[in-house]
């Protein structure tokens, strides 16, 4: 068998291609934007099959230098950490709360579930971490993040199974939102408090209005996160050093870039001082799309062979315990109103997949019933400034409990 080592400058000119070929693939089947796939998925999948073949009919393997693939993760998941506003998070009122609340509660539920199931087969608890809030409410960035980091703790297969779970929990997230909200509406026969006329806003912070990106602030975006970064490994390093009843704590390596970031976030807001967000958030894109070609280039699908029973069974599982919280407890402590089912649906999008299908969810209920600015306030700030945030912590803390 032939085989071939990338150096780290050509695995990340080869993650290019595959991110390229994702947005021409995505371009080509609408179905993979209906759904919100992300590009570089698409086109990590393609990489991935190509290369389980040639490995498999013994011609070629391939292998790479992920230094850069980590380094762009802590960049990305540092931008998360910027977005934690905590005065927002004030100023959504008793809705927002709760619906974090609910958010916070679902990652427990999923977890839960993911290592009960995973031990029923026999096998390691923490990889139905890899099922769980990992990849449903995580998406393809924490999948790409956790599951080298299950892998190194010794959980075979995590990264594969991860990363297929959040690509399964796209399309689940999509296709059980919208009946639910559906079925609540017509059940109850409710109705939109707006007029006819009335928008869906998203809620936009003074940090975060669009516009266009100039080179200095792109240049004051790129030094608030260089000083996250440097100071979020101190942070780290003392992390680390941690201990719970003799048992050490283990971190993600991104976890004090982080903190760090959100805690400069939260005092200039207090400082009532401009933050760059629009272009930290393009940085972190910029980097996430990378990171995820990278993460895609790495996966090991022969190791999903064993695992494809144990997977499906706890898939299914996860998609069954959605269903039956957002319709019977999401819908009933939101209000049981029309706000109430809207949100429910954009609950499914992003407690099973990644807040741009939410949106869709919403959007696809308001199009058709109306708008529901309330909705269109809750789902994105919860879905984008905080729920990542404390999915990571709440990962962190399932990853060093299980046994």
């Amino acid at each position: 068998m032939f085989s071939i080592e990338l150096n780290m400058y050509q695995a990340v000119a080869v993650a290019a291609v595959v991110l390229l070929l994702g947005r021409v693939l995505t371009g080509l089947f609408p179905v993979l934007k209906k759904y919100c796939i992300p590009e570089p998925v698409v086109g990590g999948v393609v990489y991935a099959l190509v290369h389980v073949i040639l490995r498999s009919a013994g011609i070629l393997e391939i292998s790479f230098d992920a230094t850069l693939q980590n380094f762009f993760m802590t960049v990305f998941f540092c931008s998360v950490g910027f977005t934690a506003c905590f005065r927002l998070l004030k100023k959504g009122g008793i809705q927002v709360f709760l619906f974090l609340g609910l958010a916070v509660l679902m990652v427990i539920l999923q977890n839960v579930l993911g290592s009960a199931l995973a031990a029923a087969f026999h096998l390691d608890p923490r990889l139905g971490l890899a099922t769980g809030s990992i990849p449903m409410v995580g998406g393809h960035g924490t999948a790409g993040a956790f599951g080298p980091v299950l892998e190194t703790a010794g959980v075979t297969g995590a990264h594969a199974v991860a990363i297929a779970s959040a690509t399964f929990g796209l399309v689940a997230g999509c296709v059980i939102g919208g009946p639910i909200a559906y079925r609540r509406i017509h059940s109850l026969n409710l109705h939109s408090t707006e007029s006819a006329t009335g928008s869906n806003e998203v809620v936009v912070d003074k940090n975060e209005v669009t516009g266009a990106i100039d080179s200095r602030r792109f240049l004051d975006a790129s030094l608030y996160l260089a000083i996250a970064i440097g100071a979020g490994t101190v942070v780290s390093s003392l992390l680390q050093k941690i201990t719970i009843m003799g048992q050490p704590m283990s971190f993600p390596s991104y976890i004090g870039a982080m903190v760090v970031a959100a805690a400069i976030r939260n005092v200039m807001d207090v400082r009532e001082k401009d933050v760059p967000m629009e272009e930290i958030s393009t940085i972190g894109s910029f980097s996430l799309s990378l990171f995820l070609g990278l993460a895609m280039m790495g996966l090991k699908l022969w190791q999903l062979a064993e695992l494809a029973l144990p997977m499906v069974v706890m898939l299914a599982g996860q998609t069954v315990l959605m269903a039956f919280f957002a319709y019977f407890i999401v819908f009933t402590l939101l209000g049981r109103n029309y706000d109430a089912a809207v949100m429910t649906t954009g609950f499914c999008g992003f407690g099973m997949g990644a807040t741009p299908n939410a949106m869709a969810n919403m959007q696809a209920v308001t199009s058709k019933y109306g708008p529901s600015p309330t909705a269109y306030f809750v789902v994105p700030l919860v879905g984008s400034l905080f729920i990542d945030f404390i999915n990571s912590i709440l990962i962190t803390l399932f990853m060093n409990f299980l046994p």
